[in-house]
């Protein structure tokens, strides 16, 4: 599985205040989208998140997004390695995710981006 990369994930109470700031800090602009309620926005390797408390909190459970090559790949690998993935892979704005269980109990996001 190749790793592209990884994003922070932040939950944020105003995203359109919070946007100016790390766009000027991440020297980009910000990619938005809309998923299941939470507003998002990705600037660099920043993925700011606003929205409903009853979904944040889930969401601030995941320690980070993963970038892979192809999901499907990271399917197999995760689970290879004893990974539960929770969730996945579903097509997103962008490409494709996943939500894995490490062994450890920690909660990452796979995403892949297609053309």
């Amino acid at each position: 599985m190749e790793i592209l990369g990884a994003s922070l994930r932040i939950c944020v109470d105003d995203l359109e205040t919070a946007i100016p700031f790390y766009e000027r800090l991440a020297g980009g602009t910000a990619l938005r989208f809309e998923r299941g309620g939470v507003q998002v926005a990705a600037i660099g390797s920043f993925l700011l998140m606003s929205g409903p408390e009853s979904e944040l909190e889930v969401l601030r459970k995941v320690a980070a997004t993963i970038a892979v090559k192809d999901v499907d790949e990271a399917h197999r690998l995760l689970t290879d390695l004893g990974a539960h993935v929770l969730a996945g892979p579903v097509p997103t704005p962008a490409g494709r995710n996943l939500l894995a269980m490490h062994p450890d109990g920690s909660l990452f996001e796979y995403v892949d981006h297609r053309a």
